[in-house]
């Protein structure tokens, strides 16, 4: 299946900034979730373990989507797939607000919040998809950063708009409403991007695929490939503490003005600046490297912040450092896997490792709902309960996770051959 051009082949590339665009309303549903949602059902005497099941089941679609991301590639163009899902998770995005916050809701809620982030997920892969190939080669960290800033920067500003909205107004579905049509504007930037050939051309949808599935496995036998993969999977810079971040507020005494400030549209605009910063290092260092100092960091924010007094002022350094912390990291990522990928197919390659990333971010959530509740030993580190162990531990899996990873570099990267004399 060959797809049409809107734009010739010599076509000058997108600026990076348009993507940060794009990608806005993948940020704006899970930011909707972690901070709108968890706050107000927390403080309607939910507990934050039934919290952290609810953002669970919202990541669970975009650690399996690569199961259809091959659609996106094989079948309609990427600004069509773009347009497709943006109406589709802005219509449930506005259909959680037919909900009471009560504990009765829950189940149809996460039906609503998977079914979006299933919808979500085919927009992130065709905007991806779009950076991929409309990005030159010494731009891929720039590009990467951008992306991130609008994920996690539409993240707090969805997050903390929905929650100031809610907060505010009496009627409960102006806040779900307003972040809707805003995504839905977003398809407006499809009109500044150049849309690709496709790279796996075919007669039959089923020939397309299996040269998609050649493509992908040609890229992850590679040496990125295969360190790009195993990255994926480690708990590793996942700011899976940031999805509970208002479901435990009240552990710091913050308000709910606060909360909707503090990780919502500040965080969005701290997370942004530490993605663009994350980029812009990336393209000047080696970013596997890059990748791995953000995570290390990312655990020393998360210990500070578990034995400082627990004060809102306190809440508010913390989290905001750790919401620059974890754009580092997510550029990071971003960049690395962009310079694994290529471009055949990359819309699905970069689903692939985009969605399996979401793994350790999924099982720390919940690990970190369970150590909020519980005590005992994680890896040998003795935690606490409440906050501090939640902290504590999600700690430890970060320093677990860069330890593995820095052991697989030095295995796996070529070592200089010894020089003798004749």
């Amino acid at each position: 299946m060959i797809r049409n051009l809107d734009a010739p082949a010599d076509a000058r590339p997108a600026h990076p900034s348009v993507f940060l665009i794009l990608v806005l309303p993948f940020g704006v549903v899970s930011g909707y979730v972690t901070v709108a949602l968890g706050y107000l059902f927390t403080k309607a005497g939910i507990s934050v373990e039934a919290v952290a099941a609810l953002v669970g089941a919202s990541l669970l679609p975009q650690v399996i989507k690569f199961l259809w991301a091959p659609l996106v590639d094989a079948t309609l163009s990427l600004k069509k797939w773009y347009i497709l899902s943006s109406v589709i998770s802005a219509a449930c995005i506005a259909a959680t607000g037919l909900l009471p916050v009560k504990p009765s809701s829950l189940p149809l809620l996460t039906i609503i919040v998977v079914a979006a982030n299933v919808a979500v997920s085919f927009l992130g892969t065709a905007t991806n998809g779009l950076a991929a190939h409309d990005t030159p080669h010494h731009l891929k960290g720039r590009v990467g950063g951008f992306l991130q800033a609008g994920n996690l920067g539409g993240s707090g500003v969805g997050g903390g708009a929905g929650l100031w909205l809610a907060q505010h107004y009496s009627i409960p579905w102006i806040s779900p409403v307003v972040l809707a049509l805003a995504c839905l504007l977003c398809t407006l930037a499809l009109f500044f991007v150049n849309e690709p050939p496709s790279t796996v051309q075919a007669e039959k949808v089923s020939a397309t695929l299996k040269n998609l599935f050649v493509d992908i496995w040609d890229t992850m036998k590679t040496r990125m490939g295969i360190l790009a993969m195993i990255l994926c999977f480690l708990p590793l810079g996942t700011g899976a503490a940031s999805n509970l971040w208002s479901a435990v507020a009240g552990n710091w005494h913050a308000g709910a003005d606060t909360v909707a400030f503090v990780t919502g549209v500040m965080s969005g605009f701290i997370t942004a600046a530490g993605c663009l910063f994350g980029g812009w290092i990336c393209d000047r260092m080696d970013r596997q490297l890059a990748y791995t100092i953000f995570g290390l960091l990312m655990a020393l924010c998360a210990v500070f912040m578990a034995y400082t007094p627990h004060t809102e002022l306190m809440y508010v350094i913390w989290t905001s450092l750790y919401a620059f912390l974890l754009g580092l990291s997510y550029a990071g990522f971003t960049a690395f896997v962009f310079e694994a990928i290529g471009k055949g197919a990359a819309a699905t390659k970069f689903t692939v490792y985009a969605s399996l990333s979401n793994a350790p971010i999924y099982y720390m959530t919940l690990i970190d709902g369970w150590a909020y509740a519980h005590h005992g030993s994680v890896l040998g580190i003795v935690t606490i309960q409440g906050p501090g162990g939640m902290l504590n531990t999600e700690a430890a899996f970060g320093v677990f996770g860069v330890t593995v990873f820095l052991a697989l570099l030095w295995l796996v990267n070529p070592r200089p051959a010894k020089v003798t004399l004749s």
